[in-house]
């Protein structure tokens, strides 16, 4: 019997650890979110309610019952895979990811247009009754996911007060379906910034923005537990909303308007509008490659019911 519990603990980790990696590979691309993810594999209230614990309460737990106990209080184990999934991606999946993004775009755009579409069904799918209050907030979170996406970029000055709120503005979007924080960063000016405190190894940046991430995240996770648990329906549904607002951002076919060059001189894509394959093939004269990108577009939603199908076992 301890060895079947054991068997299944380590399946369970190893499912734990693979969606970590999902989450990492999706934060590389602008505009899709490590949240979306977490909600469609099945963890996004555990991973709420375990960064909610990350309080002061939990020194008290520590020092009155013991670290087991303090351990369990933090979902310490469920955390600690997860981000280490996300490590190792970022530092390895994630990088096939950017380099598709850059040789592939249209393919690696559409793969992740079908992943939303079936992630914002798979969520909306979860409300218990549709009347006029979730119609309603899914309208405002399609219109808040509209006018996010495609935000004009504003330049912020890299003073510690706006480096500490990008990092809480941030990594809310990390948490939410819809958006990546390093589209959150570029809108707000600084990702060269932090690109360049990364590469430099700048520990009086990072840990600047570390603070403002810690900040954001804990106050953040909060809201959003709070909400789910008193207003599901609606909080669902404008989510729902809001991950189909940002189908822009994710359309295949898009017209770069202006660049930002990160620390290494590269071009990243600052302000873009989507735009028919037509129109595409008249402005960048490339192939639209259409055949290709409703095959991964398919596939894409292919992956979100394969997911469903693993977290369910």
């Amino acid at each position: 019997m301890n060895g079947a519990k054991l068997a299944i603990a380590k399946r369970d980790a190893l499912y734990l650890f693979l969606k970590g990696m999902a989450m990492g590979a999706a934060e590389v691309v602008p505009g899709v979110s490590g949240g979306t993810i977490a909600f469609i594999t099945g963890i996004y209230e555990r991973l709420l309610n375990a960064i909610r614990s990350l309080t002061p309460g939990g020194l008290l737990v520590l020092k009155n019952r013991g670290v087991a106990a303090c351990w369990r209080h933090i979902d310490g184990s469920f955390l600690v895979v997860l981000f280490l999934g996300m490590a190792v991606s970022i530092l390895t999946v994630a990088q096939a990811v950017s380099v598709l993004l850059h040789q592939y775009p249209v393919g690696l755009w559409a793969f992740f247009f079908g992943l939303i579409v079936a992630s914002s069904l798979v969520i909306g799918a979860q409300i218990e009754t549709w009347h006029a209050g979730p119609a309603l907030f899914t309208l405002v979170g399609m219109m808040t996911g509209l006018i996010v996406s495609n935000a004009i970029p504003i330049e912020l000055e890299a003073t510690p007060l706006f480096i500490f709120a990008g990092g809480a503005i941030a990594v809310c979007a990390w948490i939410l379906p819809g958006l990546s924080g390093s589209f959150i960063l570029l809108i707000l000016g600084l990702y060269t910034y932090v690109i360049e405190a990364i590469r430099n190894l700048d520990l009086v940046v990072l840990s600047i923005l570390a603070v403002g991430c810690a900040a954001g995240l804990l106050s953040f996770s909060h809201f959003l537990s709070h909400m789910l648990k008193r207003f599901r329906d609606e909080t669902l549904a404008t989510l729902t909303g809001f991950m189909l607002g940002s189908l822009t951002k994710v359309w295949p076919w898009k017209h770069t308007l202006s660049y930002q060059l990160d620390g290494q001189g590269k071009r990243i894509p600052l302000v873009q509008e989507a735009v028919t394959p037509e129109t595409y093939i008249q402005l960048t004269g490339a192939d639209p490659q259409l055949a290709l990108a409703a095959m991964l577009a398919l596939a894409g939603f292919a992956t979100v019911l394969m997911m469903q199908k693993l977290t369910k076992k």
